[in-house]
């Protein structure tokens, strides 16, 4: 019996068309995983956005559902396409388009972790990879494709913050052009994914509370974003980046002092953030 793909949480009664997700805070590092890699636990995790989950349940308080994942990012990512097969570590694949997250290793079955360094030595077989995505991949996109129609049904309207984690010091190119690294990186495909009063909502309430606050720049959202979020539709789909360092120590991956008074602010962002959907009123 596989491990669970997800941990979906409910609010006692769901009051707002807003869901918050953490497809990458997954850490469940089973024994064959770790036994296949030739790295150490410590360094997979380094792809981990790691207690982002602690940080967003918050929003069940809310009337928020809350979906995570339970598998981590560098066993399988959620925020690729299950078709994002990367031809160097999955044997018997094709290369069939360009695609700059395969060609740098971070396919829906990663090849490496977040500094760049290759999680195993040779290849996986093409049936394993197959396991994967049918195990874990498609039960979480079900579950949250459901709690989209759902909540969409029942609103009107339907409102992911899918949450995420970014170093403090990232290598990306992006950022040099940035004269401060931002504290949250909002990322909405440049407006392709969610309509643009809802995101400049929700940047004036990071504001207000004193964070920098970028946008889509270098994350403007990936398979996630893209495949949930139809403007045109009343469906919408943000992509929240939080730099580690507000709350956790980066190197040994252990939250910091700051975590509590950090938490505590976070959650009554959240709080801010599911009020946003209840101006829809629920339907019938």
């Amino acid at each position: 019996m596989p491990v669970p793909s997800h941990n979906l949480r409910f609010p006692e009664e769901q009051t707002t068309a807003v869901i918050f997700a953490s497809p990458h805070s997954g850490r469940y590092y089973h024994d064959d995983f770790l036994n296949r890699s030739v790295l150490d636990k410590h360094t997979l995790r380094s792809s981990e956005d790691a207690f982002v989950d602690d940080l967003v349940c918050q929003g069940i308080k809310f009337g928020a559902p809350f979906l995570k994942a339970v598998m981590p990012r560098a066993y399988i990512d959620l925020n690729r396409g299950s078709d994002e097969l990367d031809p160097a570590l999955i044997s018997g694949i094709v290369s069939r388009s360009k695609n700059n997250r395969i060609s740098y290793g971070l396919g829906v079955i990663p090849r490496v972790v977040g500094n760049g360094k290759e999680i195993y030595k040779g290849k996986i077989s093409q049936a394993e990879a197959e396991i994967r995505i049918l195990n874990y991949w498609r039960p979480y996109h079900l579950v949250l494709k459901k709690l989209m129609t759902e909540t969409h049904k029942k609103f009107g309207t339907a409102i992911l913050i899918d949450c995420h984690s970014m170093p403090t010091l990232p290598n990306y190119s992006g950022l040099k052009q940035l004269q401060k690294m931002p504290d949250i990186i909002l990322g909405d495909r440049f407006g392709g994914s969610a309509d643009r009063d809802i995101v400049d909502k929700i940047e004036s309430i990071f504001v207000r509370e004193g964070f920098n606050v970028g946008r889509n720049v270098p994350f403007s959202g990936a398979f996630i974003t893209k495949e949930y979020g139809l403007p045109s539709s009343n469906r919408h789909a943000l992509q929240i980046e939080i730099r580690k360092s507000l709350y956790m120590k980066e190197e040994t991956l252990c939250l910091n002092d700051n975590f509590n008074y950090f938490k505590d602010i976070f959650g009554y962002i959240l709080g801010q953030i599911a009020k946003i959907g209840e101006i829809s009123k629920p339907v019938g």
